[in-house]
């Protein structure tokens, strides 16, 4: 649908809507750039206040994805005042205040409407040096592929919908998604990564897309090696797979081969949209060393999922 509107070119516009990417940046000056980005939805936990972590959680990990520093934000929400209780909206907002807070990150405004379907979500603007903006292209061949985060949120919070998960379930992923990549992101550029996004709606297989489309170098994902949230595996079986993970592998498939020996409930898992998922880090072998270690110091539980190859240009090869 954007391919027809006419793009406005600026010299200090580093990211635009040119190709897909998580945030837009502009160069404010030689030291200073400006990153914008905005993401909002409905709720995916019965919990309002987790509820309003997770949705701080997910439009501030743009920012983070990257490499820089989130200040302000301002929230956006969609809410029936007429038929659904007030408590519910103020402990959203208290859960998204406090995640902010988490992040030293000031909450500015925001903006409000009468809708029959509750929504919430906030506009975020950071900094970074305009030299030194993480794209999600620009990984070498030998680069190896890093995740920050398990995967599952898509099939888990649909098993939620439908009072299928536990307690235990639903706790672990709750967990992962209101946990900001702030530290991630801060290890991933000390390490001095290559290139990086982070997982969301297009799922672990689309984001890992967007990092090799119509480039020269090929990414290997070994499926084994992808973390996945306790239950995960379970519900996949079970068949509740979000609408988005059917759209995802629609749109991705072509880009993707499967060894015969993934299972399809991990096929789908790889392509099932994640809310508020991990970095994807693309960075040289002995600084992918460097980084796990740093990682797991911090404690986060992040793998080597993949690496990137000079065959298969444009392709992923799932083994």
């Amino acid at each position: 649908m954007l391919a027809s509107l006419p793009l406005i070119s600026d010299p200090n516009l580093i990211i635009g809507l040119e190709r897909a990417e998580d945030a837009g940046v502009y160069r404010l000056s030689s030291e200073l750039a400006l990153i914008q980005t905005v993401d909002f939805f409905t709720p995916i936990v019965d919990d309002p206040y987790q509820f309003g972590q997770i949705a701080a959680a997910n439009a501030l990990s743009d920012v983070y994805a990257k490499g820089g520093k989130p200040l302000t934000a301002l929230n956006i929400v969609c809410f029936p005042i007429k038929t659904l209780d007030r408590a519910v909206l103020k402990e959203t907002l208290r859960g998204g205040l406090d995640k902010l807070r988490e992040a030293g990150v000031l909450l500015i405004g925001g903006h409000s409407i009468d809708d029959p379907e509750m929504k919430y979500g906030l506009s975020v603007t950071g900094v970074i040096h305009p030299e030194k903006v993480v794209f999600n292209q620009g990984a070498k061949p030998g680069d190896r592929l890093i995740l920050t985060k398990a995967i599952g949120t898509g099939v888990i919070a649909t098993a939620i919908k439908r009072g299928a998960a536990s307690d235990e379930v639903i706790g672990e992923a709750v967990k992962s998604m209101a946990m900001l990549n702030r530290r991630a992101s801060e290890l991933m550029m000390a390490a001095g990564a290559s290139a990086a996004t982070d997982v969301t709606g297009f799922g672990l297989l689309g984001h890992a897309a967007e990092m090799i489309e119509n480039t020269d170098v090929g990414l290997v994902i070994h499926s084994r090696e992808v973390p996945l949230l306790p239950g995960a595996v379970e519900v996949a079986k079970e068949g509740f797979a979000p609408g988005g993970l059917g759209r995802n592998r629609d749109y991705r498939q072509h880009m993707v081969d499967f060894a015969k020996s993934v299972p399809e409930y991990l096929q789908d898992l790889l392509f099932d949209p994640q809310t508020s998922g991990g970095l994807l880090i693309a960075l040289a072998p002995e600084r992918a060393a460097k980084l796990m270690k740093d990682l797991k110091n911090a404690g986060i539980k992040a793998a080597v999922v993949g690496e990137f190859t000079s065959n298969n240009k444009g392709k992923i090869s799932v083994v």
